[in-house]
C-alpha cells in the first residue's frame, strides 16, 4: 500500500518521477565504465559533485513547509545510515561494472526488490496480493531473458556478478531507509545529507583501494560531473521524491526499468549487442511492472 494517501495527481507525478529517475540512473553504468578513475574514486566524485547541484535545486524548488530540518542526533544517525548504505551499494556496484558486463552488473544490482520486499515484510508488515507478486516474477523472468547468455564462469566475471548481488542488498537497505525518512524530511534534505555522508565514507574507501583522485583529461572530469549531476542529483532525487508517495516495494520494482535502459546504451556504446531474446526480455520487464501496478490496490 502507499504510505501517503494523496490525490491521483500526486500519485501520477510520483510514477512519472520514478520512471524518469530510473532512466537517468540507467546512464550511470555507462559513465562508470567510461570513467578514467577507479570504481571507488568514481563513486566518491559522484557524491561530491552532486552536492552543489542538489543545493542549487534546493534554492530553485518550492519549500515544503510540512517537512522539518534534521536537528537531533537520531535524525542525523538515520541520514548517515542512508549515506552509508548508498556508498556501500556504489562501492560494490561500481566494481561489478568494471569486472562484468553492464547488463550483468545492472541486472544483479536491480534484484533489490527481492530484498526490499523481504525487509518490508519482516520489519514493516507490508503485504501484497498475488497479482503483485505475479508481476514481480514476470519482471525478473524478463530480466534474465534480457541478460541472455552473458553469465560468465571466468573468475573476474563471477566475482563481478557476486558484487552485483551485494550491491542489491545495500541498495534495498537504502531504499527502505529513505522511504521512512520521507515522512519527516524533504527530498532535497535527504539527498543533500545522504550525499555528504556518502562522500565522507568513500574518502577512506578510495584511499584504502589505492586509487587516484585525479582524472587525466578534461573529458574524464566531465564524465564524473555528468554522473553526479544527471544520474545522481537528477535521477536519485526523482526516485527519492517518488518514495514520498509510493511504497518501497512497488517503487523498487519500477526501478527495473533501469537495466533495460542500461542494456540498450551498452549495446549502442560498447557493442554489447542485444539479441532477440534479450529484446523480448526487456518488453517482459515492462509488462511485469504493469502487472504489479494493477495488482497493487492503492493504484
Amino acid at each position: 500500500m502507499f504510505y501517503n494517501k494523496d490525490s491521483r495527481y500526486h500519485l501520477n507525478r510520483a510514477l512519472v518521477a520514478l520512471f524518469l529517475g530510473a532512466a537517468a540512473i540507467g546512464f550511470a553504468p555507462i559513465f562508470v565504465r567510461l570513467s578514467e578513475l577507479g570504481p571507488s574514486a568514481t563513486a566518491f566524485y559522484r557524491m561530491l559533485f552532486s552536492i552543489p547541484v542538489i543545493l542549487l535545486l534546493a534554492q530553485l524548488l518550492p519549500v515544503d513547509k510540512e517537512k522539518k530540518s534534521p536537528r537531533t542526533t537520531r535524525d542525523f544517525l538515520y541520514l548517515f545510515l542512508a549515506g552509508l548504505f548508498f556508498s556501500t551499494d556504489l562501492f560494490f556496484w561500481h566494481w561489478s561494472i568494471k569486472l562484468t558486463s553492464v547488463a550483468n552488473a545492472t541486472l544483479l544490482a536491480n534484484t533489490a526488490p527481492i530484498f526490499v520486499s523481504l525487509g518490508a515484510f519482516f520489519f514493516f508488515g507490508e503485504r501484497q496480493n498475488k497479482i503483485f507478486f505475479l508481476g514481480l516474477i514476470s519482471a525478473f523472468i524478463g530480466l534474465f531473458f534480457l541478460l541472455g547468455g552473458n553469465f560468465e564462469t571466468a573468475k573476474d566475471k563471477f566475482l563481478g556478478d557476486c558484487l552485483g548481488v551485494l550491491a542489491a542488498i545495500f541498495y534495498a537497505a537504502y531504499m527502505v531507509t529513505i522511504s521512512r525518512l520521507t515522512y519527516k524530511f524533504s527530498t532535497i534534505t535527504i539527498m543533500a545529507w545522504s550525499s555528504i555522508f556518502s562522500a565522507l565514507v568513500l574518502i577512506p574507501v578510495t584511499i584504502f583501494s589505492n586509487e587516484s583522485f585525479v582524472a587525466i583529461t578534461a573529458s574524464g572530469w566531465m564524465i564524473l560531473f555528468a554522473l553526479a549531476a544527471f544520474s545522481h542529483a537528477g535521477g536519485q532525487s526523482l526516485i527519492a521524491y517518488s518514495f514520498s508517495y509510493l511504497s518501497p516495494t512497488f517503487a523498487s520494482l519500477g526501478l527495473l526499468f533501469q537495466p533495460v535502459i542500461a542494456a540498450l546504451l551498452a549495446w549502442l556504446i560498447f557493442s554489447e549487442a542485444l539479441s532477440l531474446e534479450q529484446a523480448v526480455g526487456g518488453a517482459t520487464v515492462l509488462l511485469g511492472i504493469y502487472i504489479a501496478r494493477m495488482g497493487n490496490k492503492s493504484l
